[in-house]
Order: C-alpha cells, then sequence, then structure tokens
C-alpha cells in the first residue's frame, strides 16, 4: 500500500505529517493560503504562501487520483478478473499514468480485431507460437480454420484459411505486447531520454508559414526543449503548417520496415524471450514484435509524450507569466501624490486626465501636439493650465504609439514650469484598453468617454500598481508568453492565485478600496466586496474593524479570513491600521499592562518592542511565532512589502532605433522576462532583448533570479535592427559591442541555451508573444539537430538574422 495522502505530501514538502494534515483541515474548512500562511503559523509549523500552494495543488490531484483508483478497482472487479498481484500493483501506482497502464487492458474499448480473433478462438493459436517458436506458423494454423458465424456482438468473419488466422494470432500477440504495463513503463522512459521532437514545414505552405521559417527542417531532444519553442512548434502544427512528429534519436527517420531492430524493438522482444534463432516461427514473431511497436505502441506513446510535452511547456509558460505578474503587481507605488496620466495617440489626440491623491478624476481633456494637427504649443498651454489649477506633481505617460513624443511634450513642460515640480514617467498601459471597455469602468466612470478612461488608469496605475491592475483580467496585462497557447483555466487558477497573494500581503484600505482590489481580499468574493462599498456608500467611513460586522453578506467565517487583510487608516483603534488580526487583540492588550504604556506610545517603539520576550507571552492559542509577528507589526505597522519607488531616466536625443548606437550605454525599464531572456524598454518605441546569456557575467539558469518586471537596469545596445525593428542588449556592460557573449558561452550550459533567441520586444508585447511564433533558434540550411550545433555568440547571431 502507498503511504496515505498527508505522508506523501510530507515528503514532496519536506514537511512533517502533522504539518500537512493541520494545513489540509485548515484548505477544507475554507481557509485561504494567506490567511493560513498568515495567521495559522502554529497550526502548520510555518508552512510559507509557497508551500501552502503547492500543497494546495497537489492535494487536488492526489485525492483525484484516489478517486480514479477506487474506479479502476471498481471496474475491474465488476468483470471478474481482479487478482491479489493486479490489485496490489493498482493500490501501489504513484501517478495516474502508472495507473492507466494497469487498466488498459481492462479498458472499455470498440471491438479490437484482437478481440475478434479471440472470439474466433485463435488465442490458443497464438500462446503456442510464442511459447514454442519450433511449431511451423503456417502448418500450426491450418488447425483453427473454420467458416463465418454470429456472435452476440456481430458477425464474425470465421477463419478462411492459414493467412487470416496467423493475422488473428499476430493482433492478439500485438496487443498483449502493447498493454504490458511494465513494458510501456520502460518503453516510456527511454523515449523520454532518446526521443527527438521533428519539425518539417507542409508542403506548399512555405509562404503562408513563413513566420515558422526556423521550424520548417528542425529537430530537438524532447528533454530539453524548452517551453517557448515546444509551444511555437506546437502552434504552427494546429494552424496546419508544420508537421510536427517524434522518433528515437537512433533514427535519422522514421524507420522502412525493413530496417534494423532498434533499441525498444529489441527490449520487446526480449521481454517476451523472442529470439531470433533461425527456428520456424522466429520471423513471425519478430516481425509480430515490429507490428506492436510502430503500429501500436509508438503510437500511444508519440501521442502520450507529445501531449506531456504541451503540458510541461504550458507549465513552464503559466509559471512565466505568474512570475512577471507578481513583479508587476508589487512593483514600487508613486503614492497619493496628484497625477496627470497622458494616454499617447497620434490622429485622435493625447488623452488627458488629471486625478487627486485618491484617484478621483478632477478634469479631463484631449490635446493634438501630434500629426496631423502639430499644436505642439497649444498642447502644451493646455497641460500647464491643468498642472497648475490642481497642483499635479506627477505625469504618467502611457507606452503606447507615439509614447516618446508624448514624453517629449511633457519634458518640454518641465522645462518650461520648473516652479511647478514636476516629474514625468512612462509607465505600461497593457490592459489600460481593455478596463476603459470594461463594465467596471462603466459604472466607475459612467458619464466619461471610453477613449479617456485609459488615461485615467494609467495615472491611477503609477499611484498604485496594484490598486489598479486589479481592475483588469490578469491574463490581458500581457506579461506572459504564449499565453492563448496554454490550457486557459489553468492559467487563470495561475493567475488570481498570484493576484490573491499580492493583493493579501500588501493589505487593502477598506475605505478607498474598489470592489475588484477588496474581492480579491482573502475570504471575500464579488458579492461581499459590492456588499461593502454600497455599505460605506451609504453609512459612510468605516471607524473600525468590528464595523464590518455589520455588512450583509459578510458572515463570521468570512470575517475571519478577511478582517487582518483589511485596513482602517486613522481609525478608532491604531491597530485596525495594521495587519495585526482582531482575534490577536487581547495579547496585544496583555503586552501593553506589562510596558504600561499606551497603544499609540508602543507603536513604532521599536528599541521598546525589541526589548519584550515573544514566550512570555505564548500560550495554547498564540504561540512564539505570532507574538514575534505582532512585535514587529507594531513596530512597523501597515508596512508595505513593496520596494522604494524610482524611475529610470531615458536618454535625451534617443527617440527611435536610428538613433542608437552600438555600445551606447542606456538605462531603461525590465517590461517582460521569458525564459531565454529579458525585455527592456529604453525609450524608442521597440523593447530591446537582454539574451539569457548577457544577462549577468556569471552563467544564469533561470532570468528572473537576475531582473525582474518593472525593474529600473542599465544596458548597453550591442546591435540594431532598423529594418527588423530589433534591437539586441546586454547587462555586461564593461564588454565592447559584438562581443557581449562570447565570455558568456564558456560559462553557458548548452542544453539550457541552446539557441540564441535574438528578436526583440515591440511596444505591444502581448500582442508579440501571443500571436508570433519570437524568440526562436536559428534557421539552418542544413537539418538542425541541437545536440549536434551548440549556440555561436550573440552578437554572430543577430547578425545572420538578418539574413532571414
Amino acid at each position: 500500500m502507498l503511504p496515505s495522502i498527508e505522508q506523501r505530501l510530507s515528503l514532496e514538502l519536506a514537511a512533517r505529517p502533522e504539518q500537512v494534515a493541520a494545513a489540509i483541515a485548515l484548505l477544507d474548512e475554507g481557509a485561504t493560503v494567506p490567511f493560513i500562511s498568515r495567521y495559522r503559523k502554529e497550526a502548520t509549523g510555518g508552512l510559507d504562501d509557497v508551500q501552502l500552494r503547492l500543497l494546495e495543488e497537489r492535494l487536488y490531484y492526489l485525492r483525484e487520483l484516489e478517486d480514479r483508483r477506487a474506479a479502476i478497482v471498481a471496474a475491474i472487479e465488476e468483470q471478474g478478473k481482479m487478482t491479489p498481484m493486479l490489485l496490489a500493483s493498482v493500490m501501489q501506482a504513484e501517478d495516474k499514468t502508472r495507473l492507466e497502464d494497469l487498466y488498459l487492458p481492462f479498458k472499455k474499448k470498440r471491438r479490437t480485431k484482437a478481440q475478434i480473433a479471440r472470439e474466433a478462438g485463435l488465442q490458443p493459436l497464438a500462446e503456442a507460437l510464442l511459447a514454442n517458436p519450433m511449431l511451423q506458423p503456417e502448418e500450426e494454423a491450418l488447425k483453427y480454420l473454420k467458416p463465418a458465424f454470429k456472435t452476440d456482438q456481430g458477425d464474425n468473419p470465421g477463419v478462411e484459411d492459414a493467412k487470416a488466422a496467423l493475422e488473428g494470432a499476430r493482433q492478439i500477440l500485438m496487443e498483449r505486447f502493447a498493454e504490458d504495463a511494465t513494458l510501456l513503463q520502460w518503453l516510456r522512459e527511454y523515449l523520454l531520454t532518446h526521443a527527438v521532437v521533428e519539425s518539417r514545414i507542409m508542403e506548399g505552405k512555405e509562404e503562408t508559414g513563413a513566420k515558422y521559417a526556423d521550424y520548417f527542417d528542425y529537430a530537438e531532444p524532447i528533454n530539453t526543449i524548452p517551453s517557448h519553442r515546444a509551444l511555437a512548434m506546437l502552434r504552427g502544427r494546429r494552424e496546419g503548417m508544420l508537421n510536427v512528429s517524434l522518433r528515437l534519436d537512433s533514427e535519422a527517420e522514421r524507420p522502412k520496415w525493413d530496417a534494423p531492430q532498434n533499441p525498444c524493438e529489441a527490449h520487446i522482444a526480449a521481454h517476451f524471450s523472442i529470439r531470433d534463432r533461425n527456428r520456424p516461427a522466429d520471423s513471425w514473431l519478430s516481425d509480430t514484435v515490429r507490428w506492436t511497436w510502430r503500429v501500436k505502441s509508438f503510437v500511444h506513446l508519440e501521442t502520450e509524450l507529445m501531449t506531456g510535452l504541451r503540458k510541461r511547456a504550458e507549465t513552464e509558460a503559466i509559471n512565466v507569466f505568474a512570475r512577471n505578474l507578481k513583479a508587476l503587481l508589487l512593483a514600487a507605488p508613486a503614492g497619493p501624490r496628484v497625477t496627470m496620466g497622458l494616454d499617447p495617440g497620434l490622429r485622435t489626440g493625447v488623452k488627458v486626465a488629471v486625478v487627486d491623491a485618491t484617484g478621483k478624476v478632477m478634469e479631463t481633456a484631449t490635446i493634438y501636439p501630434h500629426q496631423p494637427r502639430n499644436d505642439w504649443d497649444g498642447s502644451l498651454h493646455a497641460l500647464e493650465k491643468l498642472a497648475e489649477k490642481y497642483g499635479v506633481s506627477l505625469i504618467a505617460i502611457g507606452n503606447g504609439t507615439a509614447s516618446r513624443d508624448t514624453d517629449k511634450l511633457a519634458r518640454d513642460l518641465i522645462k518650461r514650469r520648473s516652479d511647478l515640480k514636476l516629474t514625468a514617467i512612462v509607465v505600461s498601459e497593457a490592459g489600460a484598453s481593455v478596463y476603459s471597455a470594461s463594465e467596471f469602468a462603466s459604472r466607475e466612470l459612467p458619464a466619461m468617454d471610453v477613449s479617456l478612461r485609459g488615461a485615467v488608469s494609467i495615472a491611477r496605475r503609477l499611484q498604485d500598481p496594484l490598486a489598479e491592475l486589479v481592475k483588469v483580467d490578469p491574463k490581458s496585462i500581457g506579461v506572459g508568453q504564449y499565453q492563448h497557447d496554454v490550457g486557459q483555466s489553468q492559467l487563470a487558477r495561475s493567475l488570481d492565485a498570484v493576484v490573491e497573494d499580492c493583493v493579501n500581503a500588501v493589505g487593502v484600505d477598506v475605505n478607498t478600496a474598489s470592489p475588484p482590489l477588496l474581492e480579491r481580499v482573502s475570504g471575500l468574493n464579488h458579492a461581499v466586496a459590492q456588499s461593502i462599498v454600497a455599505h460605506r456608500d451609504d453609512k459612510g467611513m468605516f471607524t473600525s474593524r468590528g464595523a464590518l460586522r455589520e455588512v450583509p453578506r459578510l458572515g463570521e467565517k468570512a470575517f475571519e479570513q478577511a478582517a487582518g487583510f483589511l485596513r482602517i487608516m486613522n481609525g478608532d483603534n491604531p491597530l485596525d491600521a495594521s495587519a495585526v488580526h482582531p482575534e490577536s487583540y487581547p495579547a496585544v492588550e496583555k503586552i501593553l499592562a506589562d510596558l504600561k504604556q499606551d497603544i499609540k506610545q508602543v507603536i513604532g517603539n521599536g528599541k521598546l518592542l525589541k526589548s519584550v520576550n515573544p514566550a512570555k507571552y505564548a500560550d495554547e492559542k498564540f504561540g512564539v511565532p505570532t507574538i514575534s509577528d505582532i512585535l514587529g507589526e507594531l513596530e512597523k505597522p501597515g508596512r508595505d512589502p513593496r520596494p522604494e519607488f524610482t524611475t529610470a531616466t531615458f536618454k535625451e536625443g534617443i527617440n527611435e532605433l536610428k538613433d542608437l548606437l552600438p555600445d551606447m550605454i542606456l538605462e531603461g525599464v525590465v517590461t517582460n522576462v521569458a525564459a531565454f531572456g529579458a525585455f527592456v524598454d529604453i525609450g524608442v518605441h521597440q523593447d530591446g532583448l537582454v539574451h539569457i546569456s548577457a544577462l549577468a557575467d556569471t552563467f544564469v539558469k533561470d532570468p528572473h533570479a537576475v531582473v525582474k518586471v518593472g525593474q529600473v537596469v542599465k544596458v548597453k545596445v550591442v546591435e540594431i535592427d532598423e529594418k527588423r525593428k530589433r534591437i539586441a542588449l546586454t547587462m555586461r556592460l564593461a564588454e565592447a559591442a559584438g562581443k557581449g557573449t562570447q565570455g558568456g558561452q564558456q560559462n553557458r550550459k548548452p542544453e539550457q541555451n541552446r539557441s540564441p533567441e535574438q528578436s526583440s520586444g515591440r511596444k505591444e508585447q502581448s500582442s508579440r508573444l501571443q500571436h508570433q511564433p519570437q524568440h526562436q533558434p536559428q534557421q539552418k540550411k542544413q537539418k538542425q539537430t541541437v545536440e549536434a550545433k551548440p549556440d555561436t555568440a550573440m552578437a554572430a547571431a543577430f547578425a545572420k538574422l538578418k539574413d532571414r
């Protein structure tokens, strides 16, 4: 018997069984991961949110596995075919693949050729030839001839001659060989280490499939192919442009019938003691093995492994998206400052919105500084009046079309009115158009034109990225790769978990939060969030957390889960503005009583709080971890885990690709991180790519370990391709352009960085990554096999891209 689910999870998480059992119990009671990780440390022994997310996911899988196990046992017993040995194997199966392998011979399926042959009485012939190769197949087959007859399942053609008898016997053995669970597992493991994914262009699709040119004649081992290349090939196959298949690495192509036996065929033969010793039945049995491999086993495993490759690639792509989204949501907020949002445009003009420190819209306008009107002076005057009227301190500029021209307009305003002390920042406008047209935006800004709502969103996301971005479907924020090629339900679950973790890590001011922000708080949902806002609008601001109990639909369980993450600023109790949970207030009162101090005197008094021994106040309900958290929160109440606000300064005079020169050092902002490197906005309309090999002077396995979305970095220009709008950058500033990766070439592991994905980014990154198979290996004139030819230097590879 397998260990219990709790025991298996404890091994996977390197945690004690009692920790896992406690976490499972809390999850089953409806507790959320943020609540458990923050306020139930004693119960779980301090499991963090990452461990709890993994536990939650694996718990779901293992429970599904147990349900499937029970169903399979019942199905086999119903057929009367269960044996003690089979039952033991089923009960010891550790994953769904092994379980399905064991169930395969008993799975109800359409009437097969093997079943028809068994009904015709050919099972003894198959067994006899397998057991005794000295038998003459044709002679032995003559014993089993019989006329056609009817069965309950339909007509049976009978066995009219020796050829038909031997074909039926072969079908019986092929089914038996192909459904042997032990053999199937060996073949699967062999293919996982010796199979190659091969891609070829479909005949006549060379022009329409030009964007897949890198995969017209391409091959890479299945166990090393990175997710972005796998997803690109699979998309090409789905669109009917590529023929993507699997083959053994020992075979240059799909083998001909008379090709020598491959390792998999040899193993099938050995598994059933089939050897070619020139005995009468040896040749027939060898052909049966070959048919088994090519017609059944390989076809089954190819489908399974390609499905597995797709799932692994999707999981990696989803993880990349999730990490980028987390970095974006936890980007530093500019804070409560009057902000002017500029949504750039050419023909339709630049949309302007001024919001106050709380995000309330003060005024909107549209100016036309660019072509075709070119009203530069009039636009400057309009912005100047708005900035002076409302005391604007920040100008947020969307990074779409005409962004750099609009940025220049803002900088002219700053020079013109230095007394206003304005600061201009270019921000990502990803998802702003989605918000503008959303149902929530129409309720939040009902009288405002859709085109102006984007400017409001741009201004607010500078003030507080998290509070504004939660209003947008995470999938529309566009910091992923190939996001439309992955399982959408799995993607949504992963991104929703990221948003939930980020919102609860920061905390929410219940008196200013929007419904989309509130519904991401632990324990709350859309209906409760709407009810909180309605209560706030009707009764006025909340003065205490306790007042939340009066909100309709917010029950005790929801209050327990949410209260610690909801903040009441300047309320009746200073603790309501902190992350201290109301259930812990008695513990705080006990500490205050011993200190003989008022809460207002203790909050922020680090020296005094450090003198408190947490163990002194620990009891059965609140252990040392909780008391330590309380003391830490009292020292810095409501502290924001997000970094301090900083901005990148784009270089004057660098507005377009033609302004860039090799070796130029620039400041930029990381806009996206992929498996092959990072995209950086340097202010020229197209993001440049820092390949993984150019991120640091040392070997980099994961770009996320070096950079994150929103980070301000210094980069050097390696090469510019104006025609294809591609920019190669490096963060290895000491090296000259064109030599940016040669040192890294020695440090690089070939199996991880096989191809120089040199395509640079555009501003519309979500569109590029979702709809084009970019960042792919170079096309070779000869057939490309990654094992045979690793990377060349980054600069050389970029130069070759021009010839594509």
